[in-house]
């Protein structure tokens, strides 16, 4: 994830596949099992719904699906940042932390520009 590539579906493919990599390890406890499982799974979800966005034609569907990985991408970052707080997270995560507000901000833009 140095590199930030401009492509947002490579960016959110990336993403994903950076946190099931970081993330697979043994788990200590409930907290960082619960957190690291949802994690895995919205960062995927964002990605997939992205996917569904790219083939829809109608401006309002592509709204309204569009609002989907932005929500999930907002689950990640918010779920970095619980588990950021609660030292769950391995050292030097700022990276992931960092990328997701990014993606955040790129799928924001992307829903205003398309009113």
């Amino acid at each position: 994830m140095g590199d930030k590539p401009y492509d947002v579906e490579e960016r959110l493919i990336e993403f994903a596949a950076h946190v099931i990599t970081e993330f697979n390890f043994p788990l200590k406890n409930y907290a960082s099992k619960y957190y690291a499982e949802q994690l895995i799974r919205s960062s995927g979800s964002a990605e997939l719904n992205y996917g569904e966005f790219v083939g829809v034609f109608s401006i309002k569907d592509r709204t309204n699906k569009l609002r989907i990985p932005f929500k999930e991408m907002k689950e990640c970052h918010n779920n970095l940042r619980i588990q950021s707080k609660a030292a769950l997270l391995k050292s030097n995560q700022e990276i992931l932390i960092d990328e997701a507000l990014q993606l955040c901000k790129i799928l924001s833009t992307i829903i205003k520009n398309l009113k």
